[in-house]
Order: structure tokens, then C-alpha cells, then sequence
């Protein structure tokens, strides 16, 4: 006998052999092509371009506290700006949806929001406050973590909410790292900056509070993997 689906909320499905997470979602937000397939392959042009990504962020950080050259530091943020766009289009075009990658991209992002608070509170561009405040939230999402593992899931799903604050704060950095200066320009784009990083900081943490309210939903509908007996 089937068992009822609870009403409201994402629906979920857990595959315990594989270890993946499959949403069903509406046609609203981001849900518009529905089972993708997601395969174990490493070689794929996004997982390339996730990679270059990363190998960013080092160079990122060293162009902004070792010679200050924040011409090329903003030509590596656009660069991972531009890859972060891609991968994913490439990803769902060429159906090179995979694992790796769904991993890579928001660790990718992380860092890349990570290492630039850093870098700009270490310049003072930036206040300690706001360089502290986006690490802390996911920092309190790793909390999360044992209760997907105990369910079988890797992470959840990344909701419309959260790619907005990302986009907002992927943005907000650059302006705020050309505004380091005294001339119109520099006022313009502190200006911009700013009105990016307050938006984005606020829908970043709304949309950590929606991924608690995803995994208590989750909590109440999927019982735990037990262990192997004895």
C-alpha cells in the first residue's frame, strides 16, 4: 500500500544506494527542468571550469594583500563570475550534470565570498562585522549536516534565495573593491557596492533560515538510515 505524501513543503525522495538528493519542484523559481540527470563523471568541461574557479581564489587574495594590483583582482573575480555562469549552462545544454560539480560550484562560491571579506577587511574597504557575519552562516548551516547524513543526503537542494544572495554579494565585492578611492567613480561604485552587500547579506541569511525550515521539513517526513544490525 502506497504511502500518503504530505502535503506543502519540497517533496523529497532519498536514494539510499547512490547517496543522492532528487527534488521535485514546482514551475516556480529555479524548478523548471525537472529530473536532470546527474552522473559520477570527473572529466567535464564544468568540473574544469569549477576548477579554474577555485584555483582563483589564491590568486584573488595575493593580488589584493601582496602588490595591491586591484585592476587584476577585479579581472579575476569577473573571470570567476563569468565561469560560474557558464558552468552551469554548459552543465544543463550538454546534460554534464554531475556530483563533483554539484559539489564544486557552491564551495566555489564560498570561498570565493570568503576570501574576498577577507581580503577586504584586511584593507579596510570593509568592516569586521560584515567579514564575520557571512562565514557565520555557513558555519551554522554545517550544523545541519549529521541530520541529511542520518537521512541518506549529501546537502540540500540550492533554492532561488540563496543564488540571489549569492549573485548580489558576487557583485557587491567588486564595486566595493573599485570604490577604494576618492574620485566620482570610486564614490559611484562604494555607493553601489554597498546597496549590493547590505541586499545580499540580508537575503543570504534568509536563505539560511529557509534551509533550516527545508530541514526540519525533512526531519519530519524522512525517517533515518539505520545502521547494519549488531
Amino acid at each position: 500500500m502506497a504511502r500518503a505524501k504530505p502535503a506543502g513543503g519540497p517533496k523529497y525522495s532519498n536514494d539510499r544506494d547512490r547517496g543522492t538528493l532528487r527534488v521535485a519542484r514546482s514551475k516556480q523559481g529555479e524548478g523548471r527542468v525537472p529530473d536532470l540527470e546527474v552522473s559520477d563523471r570527473v572529466l567535464t568541461i564544468p568540473n574544469a571550469l569549477s576548477f579554474i574557479r577555485l584555483l582563483g581564489v589564491p590568486l584573488f587574495l595575493w593580488l589584493i594583500l601582496g602588490p595591491e594590483e586591484d585592476g587584476w583582482a577585479l579581472v579575476v573575480l569577473m573571470i570567476s563570475g563569468f565561469t560560474d555562469w557558464a558552468d552551469g549552462q554548459i552543465a544543463r545544454r550538454m546534460n554534464q550534470t554531475t556530483r563533483l560539480g554539484q559539489m564544486l560550484d557552491p564551495v566555489a562560491d564560498r570561498l570565493y565570498i570568503f576570501a574576498t571579506v577577507i581580503g577586504l577587511a584586511l584593507r579596510d574597504i570593509i568592516p569586521w562585522w560584515l567579514a564575520i557575519a557571512l562565514p557565520l552562516r555557513d558555519l551554522l548551516l554545517t550544523f545541519t549536516l549529521p541530520a541529511l547524513h542520518r537521512r541518506g543526503f549529501n546537502a540540500l537542494p540550492v533554492h532561488f534565495l540563496g543564488k540571489s544572495a549569492t549573485f548580489c554579494l558576487l557583485y557587491a565585492f567588486p564595486l566595493l573593491l573599485l570604490g577604494d578611492g576618492d574620485s566620482t567613480l570610486n564614490m559611484l561604485a562604494r555607493v553601489f557596492g554597498w546597496a549590493f552587500a547590505i541586499w545580499g547579506t540580508a537575503l543570504y541569511y534568509w536563505a539560511g533560515a529557509l534551509y533550516f525550515a527545508q530541514l526540519r521539513h525533512l526531519i519530519q517526513t524522512v525517517k533515518p538510515i539505520k545502521g547494519p544490525a549488531g
